[in-house]
């Protein structure tokens, strides 16, 4: 956990094991998957590029992926970018396609993203669409990295690398491509099976790509997101349309990659939750102004999502 504010600094803590194994202890400092967080990072290079004309957040995905989406239900020539960003698109989950239901199955394979969204168009609409049309979908994510290394002729890896980690002096964040361990230190990862809880922290991630491949420690976690509310990687007029958000499905608000929370009236935050299959999972807040942020990991899928909650939104409103 990381927790920043203006009287106290940056504090790092760690509570329970890191390792169950080896009875190592969480201390703060562990490199872990950032999972759905990621997708804020890929919100920013988007929106970097939509302020240097790259890329038009109206622009239609066909305009940068010609043909690729023409089917039945989903036409690439009425799909924006901001609908992307913003889940609107109506593209379902890859992740519901009969080939992820043993997802064990695939647990070491290589996954292209395109691979991903060909599955996601085999798919019928999303039945869970919020009368804004919001309908949370990993393919959102591989489909904008897609774009994003179309127009710029780089991975998302490296334009996040070279956007966001290098201009922030980020040293525990990096894009692991097919690499299942995760660097040390690390915050081991488990599922419960049968009552027990079992590591699953190595897992090729490939196939999350622009949807949640990133690692991460909470201090860089932190450093990134205060430098984002802040200001310091968005030009104003891309960090208020990030800023510009509309209902989810969890009776919160989304905006392009990012929540906005209310810990308290009058109080707003941002963040992005994320969880991945190897049961790593992330919630973080930042305050409007960048001020006053936490970072919680967490290293197992059967943490209480509501005991969560309730720490950040505690942290945050007694942060002074």
């Amino acid at each position: 956990m990381t927790v920043k504010s203006p009287r106290c600094g940056v504090q790092k803590s760690g509570v329970g094991l890191a390792d169950i194994r080896t009875g190592r202890k969480a201390v703060g400092n562990e490199h872990s998957r950032i999972a759905s967080n990621t997708k804020t990072w890929v919100a920013t290079v988007v929106l970097q590029l939509v302020g240097e004309g790259k890329i038009k957040l109206d622009g239609k995905v066909d305009d940068y992926l010609p043909g690729l989406i023409r089917t039945k239900h989903y036409d690439g020539r009425k799909i924006t970018i901001r609908q992307l960003l913003q889940h609107t698109s109506g593209l379902p989950d890859y992740l519901e396609a009969p080939y992820w239901e043993n997802d064990e199955k695939h647990r070491w394979d290589h996954t292209e993203p395109l691979l991903t969204v060909k599955q996601a168009l085999k798919l019928p609409p999303p039945d869970d669409r919020t009368p804004d049309g919001f309908s949370y979908s990993n393919t959102n994510y591989n489909l904008a990295g897609l774009i994003v290394t179309k127009v710029t002729g780089r991975s998302i890896s490296t334009e996040i690398k070279q956007r966001i980690v290098k201009r922030l002096g980020l040293r525990e964040t990096y894009w692991p491509g097919d690499r299942v361990t995760i660097r040390k230190p690390d915050l081991r990862g488990y599922v419960e099976r049968n009552g027990r809880l079992v590591d699953k922290t190595e897992w090729n991630v490939s196939a999350a790509d622009a949807s949640g491949a990133l690692v991460s420690s909470a201090g860089d976690v932190t450093a990134f997101w205060t430098a984002l509310l802040s200001g310091k990687l968005l030009a104003p007029a891309q960090l208020a349309e990030m800023k510009r958000t509309i209902p989810d499905d969890s009776a919160g608000r989304y905006g392009l990659g990012v929540e906005r929370y209310e810990p308290r009236p009058g109080l707003v935050a941002w963040g992005h939750s994320g969880y991945m299959e190897t049961g790593h999972k992330l919630r973080n807040a930042v305050t409007d102004d960048g001020k006053r942020a936490v970072t919680l990991l967490i290293g197992s899928e059967s943490f209480n999502e509501d005991k969560v909650d309730s720490v950040i939104n505690r942290l945050i409103r007694d942060l002074r």
